[in-house]
């Protein structure tokens, strides 16, 4: 089945705890194409349909103030994690039912009065999605403590943008079996399957910076030393066909560090990738960037107007974000 690429637009998942590692000096480099599965922790408001009754169209979420991209994660004094939680809860309730809502850093309870629809059951007149799935790319994995890093962005809802609360996840092995390239203005992306029956890991922290957790199985044996990310030349490993990563000349253009960490901006020079994929495409995302033979940072999204130029996160920041303690490399 083809997988939508997840990109960097913000999604709702609880934060789990890592165990801290002790300092990571080493650590083996990614570059692989990996399926991400998640569940929210509630339901995801995707959208507004009308309940058909018999006296006429209603809209009972829009009508009490529901909108797209609430997080609903309680309903009728009782919790709420997937549509059948919220189902159950309006069957039992009664002409009107209070729901917890999320919305953004807000914590809303609204009352909603349920239609009755065609077939006998009350009904919100909205579209749920209790969960997201996609394909992208592994960063790192830390050889001792098993934590890895992958994404270098959030999963977020497409709607609002805001980062998904996570309950659950997994990260599965996954090939690429198409590409389609970037253009300025267009984004494209990598096309790609993945094999439920293989999991590598679980996931269980989403942040601003990547997604993080711990693997169950190995996935790749190149290890390097971290360092930091400075202007000049480098290359990114990524996936663009099959299993196999494959490493490709990119240049660092600026880098700017700041209290709330540190980002770079870089172009693709390698004739391979331009010619392959236009650049920087959707799936690319968490793919390692190399400088000197150290892991420096992660792509982590394009350009709009020009898909050869992308921005990247550096390694640090992904490490003090996976819990991960780590000496400073220069």
């Amino acid at each position: 089945m083809k997988k939508r690429i997840l990109t960097g637009l913000a999604s709702l998942f609880l934060l789990l705890c890592l165990t801290p590692a002790a300092h990571a000096q080493e650590l083996l480099v990614g570059g692989q194409a990996v399926g991400i599965q998640i569940s929210a922790d509630g339901v995801i408001v995707a959208g507004f349909c009308p309940v058909e009754t018999g006296d006429g169209a209603m809209h009972p979420a829009e009508d009490a103030g529901l909108k797209t991209g609430d997080l609903i994660c309680g309903a009728g004094g009782r919790s709420v994690s997937d549509a059948a939680s919220l189902i159950a809860a309006l069957e039992e309730g009664g002409e009107e039912i209070s729901l917890q809502i999320r919305r953004g850093a807000q914590e809303l309870e609204l009352p909603v009065s349920p239609a009755v629809g065609e077939e006998g059951r009350p009904m919100l007149g909205i579209l749920l999605r209790d969960g997201l799935s996609g394909i992208g790319t592994l960063t790192f994995c830390d050889p001792d403590s098993g934590v890895f890093g992958a994404l270098g962005h959030s999963i977020s809802d497409s709607e609002t943008g805001l980062t998904v609360p996570l309950r659950d996840g997994s990260i599965t092995e996954a090939q690429i079996v198409a590409v389609q390239p970037g253009s300025a203005g267009t984004p494209g992306e990598l096309n790609g399957v993945s094999d439920l029956s293989r999991a590598l890991g679980t996931v269980e922290r989403n942040t601003e910076v990547g997604i993080f957790g711990h693997m169950s199985a190995a996935l790749g044996d190149r290890p390097a030393e971290i360092g930091l990310i400075t202007a000049g030349p480098a290359s990114i490993l990524a996936t663009v066909e099959g299993r196999a990563p494959r490493e490709f000349a990119v240049e660092i253009n600026r880098v700017c560090r700041d209290s709330e960490g540190t980002h770079a901006m870089f172009t693709v020079t390698d004739p391979a990738l331009l010619g392959r994929t236009g650049g920087i495409v959707q799936g690319m995302s968490g793919s390692p960037i190399l400088q000197n033979g150290r892991l420096v940072g992660a792509v982590t999204h394009v350009f709009l107007s020009d898909s050869a130029r992308g921005y990247a996160v550096s390694i640090q920041d992904m490490l003090k974000a996976s819990g991960l303690a780590m000496d400073q490399a220069a």
